[in-house]
């Protein structure tokens, strides 16, 4: 009977050999067939000092253009040597399964061809960074990879080791990913080939310097030890939800506690107008904090249904990942889309596709359901005309759409003549609406468009008033012919 192909992976710990277990050495030295997947490790003086024989696949990194490939090849070929070999031994630096990506890919593999598969621990590289940094996991811990950080991924609360930091390179992309979390001068220290006697090397520097410090190789990491800097917490997403919690709670704000949705509703729209004012005024500072107000108004509302149970303000962030996903098929899918009119031919298409998903049928609503009732009258009156437009309810050019409010302001005339107050007003906002139709034709946002003139004509009218104080009058002592010379003459300032 063939005997079934077998892979025994084995850790050859973190660079001093008094690390190495004696289980792993004893299977080391009884193999016929070692592989190591790179000799660049202390360890490999062990294997030379006692004839033992490897090959190992170093000449692959030189080879391929990225990680992932190399790591597939390696488990590639372990499984044709396996097959071929029956039972070969393979030895990774550290832990087999610490940030070992060609084990997870064995583990994954080796069912699908009928391969054995077994793992024996080694001292990880971890173990020598408890150690020698001296810090306890248990007070909160994460390690990442050097090569997949991501800003979104950095707590302060918590001890950091970022593995895998080969090189200036990549030390220069985790300095990059860190300073959008922490400040330019935040320490940080450098691991060089913990444990290993003469070669190891601890450091900290300030973070701007992360990748101007030579020395980093195979067996360096970097260590961010855990913060309770409230600096540091107040910029993440976990603080924000904490502290309007804390304000909601018996123990809380008197006033929060107090709020329903119905007592801060005009809250949140007094805030978006505030918002929509710095975006205007082109006012960064402003920006940020406006932002903030909104973003408050956002998490408040959220708080009181997370405390009904209905849901929290991560669903409602789950909620529009899962409808950005879904409405950008171009992005995150395989549709394509060349120009912006097509994404947004995707975007109303995944819309529709979403209401049949919850059971309503696209055929069966009005067009115009959707437009919240609450809006102000001009932006509804657009986007009325938009929907009614996509349907073909709509002239060809801008000429009709002219023609149009030149009509319903001859009905205002008329209607002005009358001195019917209701009519007055009927017939003012028709033109209105004509003048949104033709702004519609322009492409120009006849909200947008409305907000300029109003801080057009109040730039002007201060420019009135400022020529009057500067000759000591009122506008009780002047008249409209010398406003109205005052208003041409603001008319001219850039």
């Amino acid at each position: 009977m063939q005997q079934q192909p077998t892979i025994t992976v084995v850790g050859l710990g973190s660079g001093d050999e008094d690390q190495l277990t004696l289980g792993v050495w004893r299977r080391l030295q009884e193999a016929s067939h070692r592989y190591v997947r790179t000799d660049k490790h202390p360890m490999m003086r062990l294997f030379s000092g006692h004839q033992l024989a490897y090959e190992s696949f170093d000449s692959l990194y030189e080879r391929m253009d990225s990680f992932p490939d190399v790591y597939d090849a390696i488990t590639e070929q372990l499984i044709e040597r396996a097959q071929a070999n029956a039972s070969i031994i393979y030895a990774v630096p550290g832990h087999p399964m610490v940030a070992e990506r060609t084990v997870q890919l064995l583990r994954e593999r080796c069912p699908q061809h009928g391969i054995e598969l077994h793992i024996l621990g080694g001292e990880s590289f971890l173990d020598q960074a408890f150690t020698r940094l001296g810090f306890d996991p248990i007070e909160g811990f994460q390690l990442l990879d050097a090569a997949e950080l991501k800003p979104s991924f950095i707590r302060t609360e918590l001890h950091t080791v970022i593995g895998q930091v080969y090189d200036e390179f990549t030390a220069s992309d985790v300095k990059l990913a860190l300073m959008e979390m922490l400040p330019d001068d935040y320490p940080v220290t450098i691991g060089h080939a913990l444990g290993v006697p003469g070669e190891e090397q601890i450091l900290t520097v300030p973070l701007y310097e992360l990748d101007r410090t030579p020395g980093y190789g195979n067996l360096s990491l970097i260590w961010l030890p855990r913060s309770t800097d409230d600096n540091l917490r107040n910029r993440s997403f976990e603080r924000l939800h904490e502290i309007v919690g804390i304000l909601r709670s018996p123990e809380g704000c008197p006033w929060d506690r107090e709020q329903t949705h119905q007592s801060i509703r005009k809250n949140f729209i007094e805030e978006t107008y505030e918002a929509i004012e710095t975006l205007d005024n082109d006012d960064p500072d402003g920006m940020r904090e406006e932002f903030g107000d909104v973003i408050l108004q956002v998490m408040l509302h959220s708080q009181m249904e997370e405390e009904l149970g209905t849901f929290s303000i991560y669903d409602v962030i789950q909620s529009l990942n899962e409808k950005l996903l879904f409405r950008h098929p171009h992005v995150f899918g395989e549709t394509n889309a060349g120009n912006s009119e097509e994404a947004l031919a995707n975007w109303e298409q995944m819309k529709a596709e979403e209401k049949r998903r919850k059971g309503v049928d696209p055929d069966k609503v009005s067009l115009l359901d959707g437009i919240p009732p609450d809006l102000p009258a001009l932006m509804k009156a657009y986007k009325i005309q938009k929907k009614a437009a996509k349907v073909g309810f709509d002239w060809d050019d801008v000429g009709p759409a002219l023609d149009k409010i030149a009509e319903e302001l001859g009905e205002l005339r008329e209607a002005i003549g009358s001195k019917d107050a209701e009519e007055q007003a009927s017939e003012l906002g028709d033109l209105l609406f004509a003048a949104v139709n033709a702004a519609r034709f322009i492409k120009a946002d006849p909200e947008e468009a409305l907000s300029r003139t109003n801080l057009k004509f109040k730039k002007r009218f201060s420019y009135i008033e400022e020529k009057l104080r500067i000759s000591g009058r009122t506008f009780d002592q002047t008249d409209l012919t010398e406003m109205d010379r005052y208003w041409e003459e603001a008319k001219r300032l850039p």
